[in-house]
């Protein structure tokens, strides 16, 4: 299984309709931000630079970016993992593994040699180019400030840039290491889609040195963004009292989780408030049993004993998960 979110596979193999599913595959939020009305217009126009900008300055407040750094907004932020490799001379490049495929993927497609680390301090001496996760998928494995500026010294001596994958650095903004931008060649890509539940409306952005920053401007052409996610991106990128309010509902709901997963005999493994990685010498037989169950969670190729689970969207959803495990 290679992403979380497409029950595509689990019918295919199981059946059902996909109403019928409890898709805990996915790290995105079960309980979206409650987009207002959208205005007839944004449907009807191209997006303007005006809104463009409104978006990239909420986004500033939200992620707290210094003036003197530059952000970018992507229709999701894999289509940023794509372009950057193609904006850099080919050589070689670390990924901080296991973790999201698509970075090795889209560095590997675009022609550079791709060497996965098992920790941030074998850094190899051949490499110009680091991508790193963090937290990381599926583990939420943090990686400090500091370590991740010994890492963007050591790249900036060779010409090289780091990038930093904060898709679920939401979840606690310490983490966030926006302010390496300022000295470092560190580009920091942040997902929308997750936190606030709108997977679907395809809105990221990077965050980095303004030359790096305009060369993905340019790249990507004009319009990149569609006119709502633009609208509905500001309005929750603005809205703090709800973004406080759901770090706390998403910690208090991931304990709860915990609780059931372990009653079932289930070891924590990692994970971060919107998903949990836990392991089990039976994994791969509770995928298949859960799935009977139509309840699809998150298996890896590279580990047979862990499975990933997202978050129940209630308390309905907790306990249609904890009858299935009891019943596996």
């Amino acid at each position: 299984m290679k992403h979380g979110g497409d029950l595509g596979e689990a019918i295919a193999q199981f059946g059902g309709a996909p109403a019928a599913w409890l898709d805990l595959s996915t790290g995105i939020n079960p309980n979206p931000y409650p987009i207002p009305p959208l205005p007839g217009d944004v449907w009807q126009r191209l997006p303007s630079r005006a809104d463009e900008g409104a978006l990239l300055a909420a986004a500033r407040r939200a992620y707290a970016v210094p003036d003197d750094v530059g952000i970018v907004a992507a229709p999701g932020t894999q289509a940023l993992i794509q372009w950057l490799p193609r904006l850099v001379a080919r050589d070689g490049v670390a990924v901080l593994s296991p973790t999201y495929n698509e970075h090795a993927a889209a560095w590997r497609l675009a022609g550079h040699e791709v060497v996965a680390i098992g920790a941030i301090d074998e850094l190899p001496k051949t490499v110009r180019y680091v991508a790193i996760v963090n937290p990381n998928n599926p583990d939420g494995h943090v990686v400090d400030h500091a370590a991740l500026a010994r890492v963007a010294e050591a790249v900036a001596a060779r010409g090289g840039i780091v990038v930093i994958d904060e898709a679920f650095a939401d979840l606690d903004p310490a983490i966030s290491a926006v302010a390496l931008c300022r000295r470092w060649p560190v580009v920091v890509l942040r997902s929308f889609g997750k936190f606030y539940g709108l997977a679907g409306l395809r809105l990221g952005f990077a965050v980095g040195p303004r030359e790096m920053v305009a060369r993905v401007r340019e790249a990507m052409g004009p319009w990149i963004c569609s006119g709502p996610a633009l609208f509905a991106g500001r309005v929750a990128l603005d809205d703090e009292r709800w973004a406080n309010m759901t770090r706390e509902k998403l910690r208090e709901q991931a304990a709860k989780l915990d609780v059931v997963l372990q009653a079932a005999g289930f070891a924590p493994a990692g994970g971060t408030a919107l998903f949990r990685l836990v392991r089990h010498r039976h994994a791969s037989a509770y995928h298949a049993a859960l799935a009977r169950w139509q309840i699809w969670c998150r298996r890896f190729e590279w580990a047979d004993d862990v499975l990933r689970f997202g978050l129940p969207p209630d308390d309905a959803a907790l306990e249609r998960l904890a009858r299935a495990l009891a019943g596996c």
